[in-house]
């Protein structure tokens, strides 16, 4: 290694290098300071990664300043919903609210749509197919026939397209009967002989049953249909019942002529303008001769009347032979002769009610014309004295 030589001042040439080393260096510090103290150095902020979200830190309330509020004039059409409309009812806050939808349109009227509607509506035009009953028989199909002919349609005596369209319902066909305690006065036992009915104050309905199938133009077993779960030995007052919405329209002043059909054993009474007022099943004599054809009259009306049982009409009864003589039963539905009598000019012949309405047209008199008790109490308000009662073959 070369050896370094002195200076002649003493010093080595290597010592006075490290000594300008030395104050440069201090120098530089001093320097790097003073610019420290006048431009400080700025924080940068912490990088996020994906796998790690900053806490938010809030250090004070924001506050932000509310936007205007744009209040739009309301539209010129009214909005249509497409959703159901509902009425939502006032209940008690401790109860959810009850939500009723409010039907769109009204269901009647209608065309009917069986056979027991149709008997029930026809009824609105003084039309009766005998004891409501819902199958299509005889009388259902003389009823149809009347309402086609009153209507001008095709005769077919059947529930066809056309007699649909014409023949409509402006109400339900059933509705609600509650049963009264004037009901249940009216029920008392029939006697079973002519001379035990003599001595009764009343010949009125036996049961319930009777009094609503007769009051709605019905069979029984058509009102027990109704009704299945009613026990008929013991219907108390305040009972509901569903029954037929059978009734006939306000009756005219008067008829103008009755036509009794003996073949097809219906009564029908038209006004002075040949319009239909009433059509109704009609039982007549069981013996030929005893079946009046031509013209008669009206000579009696009487509503509610009491009978007076001769035992010279009644041959074939062994009890009316022992009894001998006249005797005078009292008024009532099931009187002989019903609710109503209308007696003719020929003696011993009338149209009259029945006890039995659902034999009517089914069996046979003694030479009367028989009507159901609903259709006598009807036919009573168009008679009148001297009225034309026209009977055909």
């Amino acid at each position: 290694m070369p050896k370094l030589e002195k200076s002649s001042s003493g010093r080595s040439p290597f010592g006075d290098f490290l000594a300008v080393v030395l104050l440069l260096a201090i120098l530089g510090g001093l320097g790097w300071l003073w610019w420290q103290s006048k431009h400080p150095k700025k924080k940068s902020a912490p990088k996020i990664t994906a796998t790690a979200k900053p806490k938010p830190v809030i250090t004070s309330p924001i506050t932000v300043k509310p936007t205007p509020l744009v209040v739009l004039p309301p539209p010129a059409v009214p909005v249509v919903r497409s959703n159901p409309v509902v009425v939502v009812l006032p209940v008690p806050r401790t109860n959810p609210p009850v939500v009723v939808p409010v039907k769109s349109a009204a269901e009647f009227p209608r065309p009917v749509r069986d056979v027991f509607e149709a008997q029930v509506a026809l009824a609105d035009w003084g039309i009766s197919a005998g004891s409501i009953d819902g199958a299509i028989g005889s009388q259902t199909r003389a009823a149809l026939a009347a309402f086609q002919r009153l209507h001008g349609l095709p005769v077919t005596s059947a529930l066809d397209a056309a007699t649909r369209a014409v023949l409509t319902l402006d109400n339900p066909p059933i509705t609600t009967y509650l049963i009264t305690t004037n009901d249940l006065l009216r029920l008392q036992p029939i006697g079973k002989t002519w001379l035990a009915k003599s001595q009764q104050s009343a010949l009125d309905y036996e049961t319930i049953l009777e009094l609503v199938a007769e009051k709605f133009h019905a069979h029984p077993l058509q009102i027990q249909k109704l009704n299945p779960g009613v026990n008929w030995a013991n219907v108390l007052a305040g009972t509901a019942l569903k029954v037929p919405a059978a009734a006939y329209p306000e009756a005219p002043e008067r008829a103008a002529l009755v036509v009794i059909h003996l073949s097809d054993k219906f009564l029908e009474a038209f006004d002075a303008e040949t319009n239909l007022l009433l059509h109704c099943p009609c039982s007549i004599a069981a013996r030929v001769e005893k079946r009046p054809v031509g013209e008669l009259h009206v000579a009696v009306v009487a509503p509610d009347p009491n009978y007076t049982f001769d035992p010279a009409v009644f041959p074939e009864s062994a009890e009316a032979q022992a009894i001998g003589h006249k005797i005078i039963l009292p008024p009532g539905p099931n009187n002989p002769v019903g609710v109503a009598w209308v007696g003719l000019d020929k003696p011993g012949y009338g149209i009259h009610g029945t006890p039995g309405p659902e034999q009517v047209g089914r069996t046979e008199s003694h030479g009367c014309f028989r009507l159901a008790n609903w259709n006598a109490a009807y036919f009573i308000k168009l008679a009148w004295t001297g009225l034309p009662v026209q009977v055909v073959p």
